[in-house]
């Protein structure tokens, strides 16, 4: 998932709403989708960059639109979208993640989407999920991401691990046999503090059972959260993960020297272990999470969202629909290595045929996503905090989960 810098706090946000309902305008009935026009498009990262050469190839088939996509780096992302939002500039259409739904839904800024052209279930269920709020859909899923189970093959013949571990009990087992028999240094990489912690907890979370937030309310000291958060911590006490955190580091250099011989990740790992350590050819592989009561992990990835001042609501509909349907989908992840969100598109090619795709496919169909709220980050650093307080070995489990619960209930109640 790409890490989100917010440079306006959620109270100016708001604050600049009121200027919105003032200066904002509906744009009335808008441009009809066949006439000429010029569609707005800002997209974030490397999806900014690649974007414009599909947009090059939908102008020559729909000669009557012009798509001018604006790529945005993450790092100013939302500084811009607040500050367009202001002042009612928004594009036509934004690529926007969970993280920054809530507050812009809140704001009032998003086209509610036409759910008889977009289908639920032409989607992955979280992926579907990240663009609701309150019961209304606001964005068009787009690609999706999610985290399995990244191992090292070789090592693990050492240790004498003849099989992923499916379970709990199993993948403390295999950290415990990594570190005994095989001599790595640790037995997995887990974040223990800082920023974003908490989606290396979420695989635990969601596999127990748990939420941070469920149905609007805090759910921090749930039981089955409470596991989670438990369990995660006595990988740390029983050293078998770091302690220590150091921002900025990078798994794949402990992964291939073999001090590191599991840890979770995303889809984007596998081009980075082919192009950059193609001696682990052959020395890893990737597995589901191990389940507690299930094998759940977290779902992230983005949306497409229509502006609600955009006078060229109808063309960009179609713009996203030739976006997210099921061509349209199988040319993007050629283009950029996004794995799909409608499921269609993974029904044939690689996708399909691929053993370690298939892995993805199965865990994004259990995946889960976090609320679509407006203080999510705020609510996720609670949630960051209580983790560091059990991996440093600060706080039980009990009591960082009871302490970050009362914090989470002064944000959503």
């Amino acid at each position: 998932m790409h890490r989100t810098a917010r440079t306006a706090s959620a109270a100016i946000a708001l604050t600049m709403a009121a200027g919105i309902t003032a200066c904002g305008s509906s744009g009335g009935e808008g441009v009809a989708a066949d006439k000429k026009q010029t569609l707005t498009v800002w997209a974030m990262g490397v999806e900014g960059e690649k974007l414009a050469d599909v947009a090059k190839v939908y102008e020559e088939a729909n000669p009557h639109i012009t798509v001018k996509v604006t790529p945005i780096g993450w790092d100013v992302a939302h500084q811009k979208l607040v500050s367009a939002a202001a002042a009612g500039t928004l594009p036509d259409i934004t690529q926007m993640g969970s993280s920054f739904m809530g507050e812009f839904v809140e704001l009032g800024v998003l086209e509610p989407v036409d759910t008889k052209t977009f289908k639920k279930d032409d989607f992955f269920p979280a992926a579907w999920e990240q663009g609701v709020a309150d019961g209304e859909t606001y964005g068009v899923p787009w690609y999706v991401e999610t985290r399995v189970l990244y191992y090292r093959t070789d090592l693990a013949k050492k240790a004498g691990i003849t099989k992923a571990p499916t379970t709990w009990p199993e993948l403390q087992q295999a950290a415990s046999d990594f570190q005994d028999k095989a001599g790595t240094k640790w037995g997995i990489s887990l974040q223990p503090a800082g920023l974003d912690a908490v989606h290396s907890w979420y695989p635990f979370l969601y596999s127990a059972g748990g939420s941070i937030v469920a149905d609007g309310k805090a759910a921090m000291d749930s039981p089955e959260t409470v596991r989670a958060l438990n369990e995660y911590g006595t990988y740390f006490d029983k050293g078998l993960a770091k302690k220590s955190f150091q921002p900025g580091y990078e798994v794949l250099t402990d992964f291939n020297s073999g001090d590191v011989p599991m840890f979770y990740s995303g889809p984007w790992t596998m081009t980075g272990i082919n192009n950059d350590y193609p001696d682990l050819k052959g020395k890893w592989a990737i597995a589901k999470v191990p389940a507690d009561k299930t094998s759940s992990s977290m779902a992230g990835g983005s949306s497409l969202v229509i502006s609600k001042d955009s006078e060229h609501k109808e063309a960009a509909t179609e713009f996203l629909s030739y976006l997210t349907d099921t061509k349209g989908q199988e040319d993007w992840f050629k283009r950029s290595g996004d794995l799909p969100a409608n499921t269609s598109a993974w029904d044939s090619g690689e996708l399909a045929n691929d053993a370690n795709f298939k892995i993805f496919r199965e865990q994004m169909e259990t995946a889960q996503s976090w609320p679509v709220l407006s203080q999510w980050t705020e609510i996720s650093s609670k949630a960051d905090d209580a983790i560091s307080q059990v991996t440093q070995g600060k706080a039980s489990a009990e009591d960082a989960a009871k302490k970050a619960q009362s914090e989470i209930e002064g944000l959503v109640e």
